[in-house]
């Protein structure tokens, strides 16, 4: 076990990929169990982590999310949403969240969630008087609402690497949480825009709110084919996937007509790149995870836990605690391969739930992505908004302290995670 903790930790100090340092820790780690014959489980463990059917939906997601942004189909959702809220004070901040919600049915990616809405959205805020810094926060904090509402690379990718807990009941687990975050926002929304004065925008006629709603109504679709297909059982989730892309295509070529074949083709390189960084996460991380297995670290991981309190729900709060400091120095999927192998069978050996402990630390890591130094949304969000970091860390705070606010509902209420997958069966 030592040669493994000795090289994860120095690795990760000098910076290397984290995707290296889990493949470089399980080898060290195997090596120093059985020797050389160990190499050749560890070459099948790194196959049989990407050879899962169910990961043919990661790519399908990805696609589809870069078909939207490259046809349009954001400004759609964004003009019925601005028709939604008309005259209320700080309209464009509700607009924000509200999209990201629309959006989360579609994408189920973060960052691509913060680029698509914030290179529209941010600059026209900024136009209206917002302040820069609220604007790059307000579209980071809602657009981690993504990988919460199904569909979710993340937990497509959480199932793949566990195993036990269907890809089903993690999306049908993330529906009433990312809702949840998504009110929490909305109310500390309102309260600042109330606070600050921010500008209201002229009604919106009756007539062009469902023109928008109607041109918006093909992109709407999306979701519900995803989420549709899935839970009433018609098709799988790469299946699903699959129809998903597919429709997109159509209804950007047909129906909207500004989706070209160039566009398509620059989605497919994007979706290779990205696809290419979560395969090889997967690959590595299922080295590592059969040597956590192996050697017992997720047994000694439940005994450290509970010397701290017999309390289940004190032992929640110190395992989120952990993993919002690992947030602050390790993006979400690394985190999330490194600590799952290790922490989820800890914790089911604790009794917690383990449905409502996979959600619980999905919906934790995903913080991370406005939580510094990394936060990749905060960061991009102000990188499009064209103000430093730190400005942008500030005026995240408040909906920050929201989300910390969920974290200890879904502590304290696990129905909230279980209740929709129990209707399921």
């Amino acid at each position: 076990m030592t040669p493994a903790i000795v090289t994860f930790i120095v690795l990760l100090l000098i910076g290397a990929p984290v995707a290296v340092v889990m493949a470089m820790s399980g080898l060290a780690g195997g090596f120093a169990m059985g020797g050389e014959r160990m190499l050749g489980i560890i070459a099948d463990r790194m196959f049989s982590g990407v050879s899962g059917f169910l990961l043919i939906a990661v790519p399908y997601f990805i696609f589809t999310a870069e078909l939207m942004n490259q046809g349009g189909l954001t400004q759609k959702l964004i003009a019925f949403n601005n028709a939604l809220f008309g005259r209320v004070r700080g309209a464009l901040s509700h607009v924000n969240v509200s999209v990201s919600v629309f959006f989360a049915g579609l994408t189920g990616a973060a960052i691509t969630d913060t680029v698509a809405i914030g290179k529209i959205m941010i600059p026209e805020m900024k136009r209206q008087g917002y302040d820069a810094e609220y604007a790059a926060a307000v579209t980071a904090c809602s657009s981690i609402i993504g990988p919460i509402i199904p569909p979710s690379v993340v937990m497509v990718v959480y199932a793949t690497l566990l195993r036990d807990i269907s890809v089903i009941d993690l999306f049908a687990g993330g529906i009433i949480p990312g809702l949840l975050m998504a009110l929490t926002l909305l109310l500390v929304s309102f309260f600042l825009a109330w606070k600050r004065g921010y500008p209201k925008q002229p009604p919106t006629p009756f007539k062009v709110a469902i023109t928008s709603f109607l041109v918006a109504l093909p992109a709407m679709v999306v979701p519900l084919i995803i989420l549709g297909g899935i839970l009433s059982g018609l098709t799988t989730i790469t299946e699903a996937s699959g129809f998903a892309a597919v429709y997109t295509i159509a209804i950007g070529v047909v129906f909207y007509r500004n989706l070209t074949w160039h566009k398509i083709w620059h989605s497919l390189v994007v979706t290779v790149r990205f696809s290419g960084v979560v395969f090889f996460l997967l690959a590595t991380s299922a080295v590592l995870g059969w040597f956590v297995t192996r050697s017992g670290i997720a047994r000694d991981a439940a005994g450290l836990i509970t010397t701290f309190s017999d309390s289940t729900f004190l032992q929640l709060l110190l395992v989120c605690a952990l993993l919002i400091v690992i947030g602050t120095v390790m993006d979400v999927l690394p985190a999330l391969v490194v600590v799952a192998p290790v922490l989820v069978p800890a914790m089911v050996q604790l009794g917690v739930d383990p449905l409502h402990f996979a959600i619980l630390m999905i919906v934790v890591l995903n913080i991370s992505n406005v939580t510094p130094p990394v936060g990749m949304t905060l960061m991009t969000a102000a990188r499009i908004a064209q103000v430093p970091f730190e400005r942008a860390i500030i005026a995240s705070l408040p909906f920050y302290v929201a989300f910390l606010a969920v974290i200890l509902l879904l502590v304290t209420f696990p129905i909230l995670s279980t209740w929709i997958p129990s209707l399921l069966g």
